[in-house]
Formats: structure tokens, sequence, C-alpha cells
């Protein structure tokens, strides 16, 4: 029961800045793709700032 609950509550979290960061690196095809998701990022692509 609880182990069911844990897993509930983990799939109902919101992933971090840092984690989508990583995902969306993760799924560069290539070189050039990497260096453009980078570049995203380093745009601020996942950071707001108010």
């Amino acid at each position: 029961m609880l182990k069911q609950i844990r897993n509930f509550t983990r799939a109902l979290r919101v992933p971090s800045a840092a984690e989508r960061e990583t995902a969306y690196l993760n799924g560069a095809i290539d070189r050039i793709d990497l260096e453009y998701r980078q570049r995203q990022i380093d745009r601020g692509l996942f950071r707001k700032y108010y």
C-alpha cells in the first residue's frame, strides 16, 4: 500500500528545471543538435526569470 502511494506521488511530481534540461540534452541526435540545444538552454529556454 505504501509503495503504491509513493509511486503515485512520484508520478505527480513536476520535474525540476535541471532535470528538464538534462532530458532535453539527452535527446540530441548528433553533436550539432547537442550544441544547438546547449545554446537554447544558455538563452534560458527552461528557466523563467520574473
